[in-house]
């Protein structure tokens, strides 16, 4: 069949009449309808529409990682700083300083830098600061993690606290420091975590003071867990908060039933 864009030529070649055919280039048509320009601006915004949930959940999803991994990196140095100190965990008279105490981030972070292996300060916090964490930075000298002062009081000691304001007001108890077998039970009492929820904010945040938002916490094992406040036992305080654990060092922060 000869294309339509063809046309015929006939041409004798001795008796015989010989026929060829001579194309005609096609016209190329290089710009879009506006149907078609339309139906593509659709397709790439439903693209956009599925990708990019899924996106940003994978960012989160490395940036807890990345706070998780901060926290093995300090269950590591809490290994070598007991080891250096007789099984005793970090321990020192509260308030370490007029401002702070030893269980908060900027307090035990003295103590625990030089296993780090590096100089640690605000402007260096190393793994003592959650990238994710947007409060941290201003407000506690780059310091994201809590320390539990379960570790440095004796189980009745922290037995006899019945609120969050003994944490944090006038010393109650003089600080005693705890081995490392006095942990009953190593997978379910938390040494550190995140004082804030930074990977899910909510709106009054206080701490280990709120049963609201999810963290990153620590335990004695080694193991890091993702958790809900409303996951973590309740403590003498009446809230989820590791250092006032019931029992103290003896005692369980999870799971919450």
């Amino acid at each position: 069949m000869v294309p339509p864009m063809a046309k015929n030529k006939n041409i004798r070649i001795g008796k015989k009449p010989f026929r060829y055919v001579v194309a005609e280039p096609l016209k190329s048509r290089f710009a879009f309808t506006l149907i078609e320009l339309l139906t593509v601006i659709a397709i790439i915004s439903l693209l956009l529409s599925i990708l990019t949930p899924t996106l940003g959940r994978a960012r989160a999803s490395a940036r807890r990682l990345k706070c998780a991994h901060n926290l093995k990196q300090i269950d590591v140095a809490m290994h070598l700083y007991t080891g250096s100190n007789d099984d005793m965990y970090p321990c020192a008279q509260d308030p370490v300083d007029p401002n702070y105490w030893l269980w908060m981030g900027r307090g035990w972070r003295g103590l625990i830098a030089p296993y780090l292996g590096s100089s640690i300060d605000a402007n260096n916090p190393s793994v003592l600061w959650c990238p994710h964490d947007s409060v941290s930075k201003e407000k506690f000298e780059s310091t994201s993690y809590a320390y539990s002062m379960a570790f440095y009081h004796t189980a009745d000691h922290i037995d006899s606290m019945n609120s969050s304001a003994d944490t944090y007001g006038s010393p109650k108890q003089p600080s005693v420091p705890q081995r490392t077998l006095n942990v009953a039970k190593p997978s379910g009492k938390i040494i550190v975590g995140e004082w804030l929820s930074s990977h899910q904010k909510i709106a009054k945040d206080n701490g280990w003071w709120s049963w609201q938002g999810k963290r990153n916490y620590l335990f004695v094992d080694g193991q890091v867990r993702f958790l809900e406040a409303a996951e973590i036992r309740e403590a003498r305080d009446k809230k989820p908060n590791p250092n006032l654990t019931i029992h103290g060092i003896k005692g369980l922060d999870w799971p919450a039933y």
